[in-house]
């Protein structure tokens, strides 16, 4: 890589290219398909679909779109991200932690309050992102998944944990994510 990425939004004309770096990344199609599902539906905010470019090539790729967080007293629309992606010949040089980190910024500045992951908590917690259980908030993580895979990141002032908070639920996944 003789140039650092460039982080933007991405291009209709990018679609083949992020198509194939999340199939790279992943070593399925799954994630891909789900890509391109989450931009085929209502929950798709395309200002937080971005990708990284270097040597004017799409090297990675993540998406931020809308969900919900069920609670009883009615549905209350969140975010999350997934997928992120980085193509294997551009891993361990910062592509990934550079799109968490844009990708966030660009959510706080819409005033969402929190983002949720589902993934790896070594991982997302370098960008300060906190098993969501203590907060009140579950994600429907597969039986395999530890619980610290659910995860949330706030974008304003973050609650105390296991402080009671507006923001508690279960996380639902929009239709784009059934089937995996």
């Amino acid at each position: 890589m003789s140039e650092l990425p460039s982080i933007r939004p991405v291009r209709p004309s990018d679609h083949p290219d992020v198509r194939r770096v999340v199939e790279r990344a992943f070593g399925s199609v799954v994630e891909a398909d789900l890509a391109e599902r989450i931009r085929a539906s209502s929950e798709y905010i395309p200002e937080l679909e971005l990708v990284a470019v270097c040597d004017h090539d799409v090297s990675g790729h993540v998406m931020v779109s809308s969900a919900l967080l069920r609670r009883d007293d009615g549905d209350v629309p969140i975010v999350m991200l997934s997928p992120l992606a980085v193509d294997p010949a551009h891993q361990r040089r910062g592509i990934g932690s550079a799109l968490v980190r844009v990708v966030a910024d660009r959510t706080a500045r819409r005033d969402e309050p929190l983002i949720v992951v589902e993934g790896d908590h070594r991982y997302y917690a370098r960008f300060g992102f906190e098993h969501a259980a203590p907060y009140g908030i579950t994600l429907p993580l597969p039986d395999w998944a530890p619980s610290e895979a659910g995860q949330v990141l706030w974008l304003g002032d973050a609650p105390a944990p296991g402080v009671p908070h507006a923001l508690r639920g279960t996380v639902v996944y929009p239709p784009a994510f059934d089937g995996l």
